[in-house]
């Protein structure tokens, strides 16, 4: 009889235990970010999460600290924690959950997998966690918001910069050959840029004005292979290329080296997106026709405004005025910023006069005074 009150006694010790332990627990706010998240608003932990940095400079050279900076400047106080996935849609998923865990009531992603990423809306929206998709879409209907530049603008001025100017590398009236290189097919940007390209180069082609003699797109938007295509691309056609259209300035570099190794750099026209060091440097010495300005620091800021208005419950129409449709059919509030052809006459009045690149590193190894910059 005693023993049975015995065991009575520490059953009941016991359930007091994990009563009281569960009561701690949520009141500090449990072990994951959905107790509390209320949809962002009281929001100071924002976590930002980059795809990669290995195939371009700017996620960690310009996105981290500007989005950031903007971030804590319309709304003092924050917590903003920054991590990237290295070119791993695996750990970003990781990575989101991770953040929610620790408390991060709003989620800006810069996806690297824009399908696979829907898996951390739904991780986020379980948690009443809003997702800003920054730069590229993700595909989901629960996406919140989606912060980017005009993806069919950019493509739509790389092709009319070739429109305008492939005639200057024609050779004896012939048809120029057009090579292109294509970004990441999980990217939906890539198929945006694409999209704008082809609305002008299609008709020249049909018009029999161009030549396409390849079309590769390029997975992880990787440089190196990006550089394959292009020697797979000369040696299909036995060097006899004019026209490279390339969809970003960290492939336009390792294409460019390909073009040197048969003596054709400078004699090629070639495209670049993303304003880089070296897309701008390339310019300057004459070996890459163009590229496309993404303001960034403009990017950044709507991140920041839009995320200051989710915190303190404000309207956000004002801030994310479009809308862009996934695939999956939703129409998401949206902020899409304008982007501009940059060659060599406007060098110094967009890229270096808003601080964007600095004169002393794209001027290194070109000769001074080069187009007026150097």
């Amino acid at each position: 009889m005693q023993l049975n009150k015995s065991r009575k006694w520490v059953a009941l010790t016991l359930s007091i235990g994990a009563v009281l332990t569960v009561g701690l627990l949520a009141g500090c706010g449990g072990t994951t970010a959905a107790t509390g998240a209320n949809g962002g608003k009281g929001c100071t932990h924002v976590a930002f999460l980059l795809p990669e940095s290995a195939t371009a400079a700017r996620w960690e050279a310009a996105d981290h600290p500007l989005t950031e900076a903007a971030i804590k400047q319309y709304l003092p106080g924050a917590t903003v924690d920054v991590v990237n996935a290295q070119g791993s849609a695996a750990t970003q998923q990781s990575q989101a959950e991770s953040e929610l865990t620790k408390g991060a009531c709003i989620l800006v992603v810069a996806p690297k997998d824009s399908d696979q990423a829907a898996a951390i809306v739904a991780k986020a929206k379980a948690s009443d966690v809003p997702v800003i998709a920054y730069d590229r879409l993700i595909q989901s209907s629960d996406l919140s918001y989606y912060v980017s530049f005009d993806g069919n603008q950019v493509g739509v001025l790389q092709g009319q910069y070739i429109a305008a100017h492939y005639t200057e590398f024609a050779k004896g009236g012939a048809v120029p050959n057009v090579v292109m290189i294509d970004g990441s097919p999980t990217d939906n940007n890539a198929t945006l840029f694409g999209k704008g390209a082809h609305s002008i180069l299609d008709p020249l082609f049909t018009a029999g004005k161009l030549k396409k003699v390849y079309e590769q797109a390029t997975p992880d938007w990787d440089n190196a292979k990006a550089q394959a295509e292009m020697e797979a691309a000369l040696t299909a056609n036995n060097n006899n290329v004019q026209i490279a259209y390339v969809m970003n300035d960290g492939m336009a570099n390792t294409s460019i080296a390909a073009l040197k190794a048969q003596g054709l750099a400078g004699k090629v026209l070639v495209t670049g997106q993303d304003a880089e060091v070296s897309g701008i440097r390339n310019i300057l010495l004459g070996d890459q026709s163009m590229t496309i300005y993404k303001p960034i620091k403009k990017l950044g800021d709507a991140v920041g405004r839009l995320v200051a208005a989710i915190s303190k419950g404000e309207d956000t129409k004002s801030i994310a005025s479009a809308s862009i449709a996934t695939s999956t059919g939703a129409n998401i509030p949206s902020v899409l910023n304008d982007v501009t052809s940059v060659d060599k006459t406007n060098i110094a009045s967009t890229v270096i006069a808003d601080n964007f690149v600095a004169k002393a590193d794209v001027c290194q190894g070109v000769p001074a005074g080069t187009d007026g910059v150097c």
